[in-house]
């Protein structure tokens, strides 16, 4: 699905009205840690504040003003690229690090050109019977906002500060794995999905020769396309020219309509 006619939000009472009402949310605090294997249940913290507070302070606040002259936003549902593509949106489930949903669908979004790079490399990674299995990509920024506030300070590393906005929620950011195309399984990595570890660091130099080669590939295709690695997050990938896109705080039910 192409999303033509966005453009930066209204950030007016309605706007957070239609948030509060098209959100279902699950309050979660003082949950132990867990340390996620491949398959298993997620990398978890404890929230530094309960979430509930922390959603109604996200969506009383706006993002962070921007100058200068943005691209029109133009987003693609990665869904419509290739049916070989993938899909775990973890932070559509409770099966993430903060133990709740904050999207109402399963969805994933990116601006056009990071679309196009995308579906490139997973054609070229059916060669070696691979293929993409995509955590994230677009996300609201007052996700963001919560994100940030939730995380303990040992963790701040992992999370984007919504001060400067995420380059996901430019539309330019993607979170993913890879897949074998015979078995349907994720390939094996150093760390799980959002485990905030120096394990998931992409020059961690620990794990097995398996994990490690894994991991080394998927930055080497995702590079030769136009996308640069997270220095502490091996299944995150910036689009090159994400700084052309504006912060963008648009729920999936408003990209939907």
């Amino acid at each position: 699905m192409s999303i033509s006619k966005l453009g930066i939000p209204n950030h007016s009472i309605a706007f957070v009205i239609h948030l509060v009402a098209t959100l279902i949310w699950i309050p979660a605090c003082g949950q132990p840690e867990t340390v996620q294997t491949q398959g298993d249940p997620s990398f978890r913290i404890t929230p530094v504040k309960p979430l509930e507070e922390l959603r109604s302070e996200a969506l009383e606040s706006t993002p962070p003003n921007e100058s200068g002259d943005f691209l029109k936003p133009d987003l693609v549902e990665l869904s419509t690229l290739d049916p070989a593509i993938q899909f775990d949106i973890r932070y559509a489930t409770d099966n993430n690090f903060l133990g709740v949903p904050f999207y109402k669908y399963p969805r994933a979004y990116l601006q056009r050109p990071a679309a196009q790079a995308l579906l490139n490399v997973h054609h070229e990674l059916r060669d070696k019977d691979l293929g993409l299995l995509i955590y994230d990509a677009y996300r609201p920024w007052f996700v963001t906002k919560m994100f940030w506030d939730a995380t303990p300070a040992r963790y701040k590393d992992y999370v984007a500060n919504p001060e400067n906005g995420s380059r996901h929620n430019r539309g330019a950011a993607v979170d993913l794995t890879l897949y074998d195309l015979k078995t349907g399984k994720p390939l094996v990595m150093p760390s799980g999905y959002d485990e905030f570890l120096e394990k998931a660091h992409p020059d961690y130099s620990g794990g097995t020769p398996e994990q490690r080669e894994n991991r080394d590939l998927l930055r080497e295709v995702m590079e030769s396309h136009g996308f640069t690695v997270y220095p502490y997050e091996w299944w995150h990938f910036d689009f090159q020219g994400w700084e052309q896109y504006p912060i963008l705080n648009l729920t999936f039910s408003e990209l939907e309509e």
